[in-house]
């Protein structure tokens, strides 16, 4: 989306998102634990401007340094990367700019778009909406917390494998009416 659209409406989407997609269908096993604790940070970033995108990872990387109460940053995009090609070029920006700033290590970046596929995947598989958010969205996570997480949690390496079933099971029409509620103002 290339439309003005304000950072309190764009992370209200994100964390409706969040709410009726990825945690009650268990997309991240993780997320409702930093839910529900309220340690993730959520960012709009309302400029189309690369430098100015890529300032705004590098200060949540700095907020992260110094608040460990702030668990995980969610930085959404609501105008620009609305291409899913140039977002994967932007990706690949921070996570280059992630390494030459310290971060590698420390910090690792998700990523997330209304028009995420999957290499190799058909447009329409429903096996993108595990990925598939409102809006481009960068998920930075400490890369200490999900080491702690994914000890404890029984076969990790399975959780892609399930999310495909799942939402393959669910449907590719299912999939985007969910996404298509976290629109709504009121999405219960």
């Amino acid at each position: 989306m290339n439309i003005s659209i304000s950072a309190e409406k764009a992370i209200q989407h994100t964390k409706n998102w969040l709410e009726t997609v990825i945690i009650p269908h268990n997309i991240c096993p993780f997320a409702k634990r930093e839910f529900d604790k309220n340690t993730i940070h959520y960012e709009a970033i309302n400029s189309a401007e690369i430098e100015k995108q890529l300032q705004s990872l590098i200060a949540n990387c700095q907020l992260l340094d110094s608040n460990k109460a702030i668990e995980t940053s969610l930085l959404i995009y609501p105008i620009g990367l609305s291409n899913f090609d140039d977002y994967l070029d932007f990706l690949a920006i921070a996570n280059a700019l992630l390494e030459k700033q310290g971060y590698e290590g420390i910090y690792q970046l998700a990523s997330f778009h209304p028009e995420y596929c999957f290499e190799g995947a058909e447009t329409n598989d429903a096996s993108n909406y595990t990925n598939r958010s409102p809006y481009p969205t960068l998920h930075l996570i400490r890369e200490e917390s999900l080491e702690k997480a994914l000890e404890n949690y029984p076969d990790p390496e399975k959780i892609p494998q399930r999310n495909i079933a799942y939402t393959r099971q669910l449907g590719k029409q299912k999939m985007q009416k969910m996404l298509d509620k976290c629109f709504q103002s009121d999405n219960k």
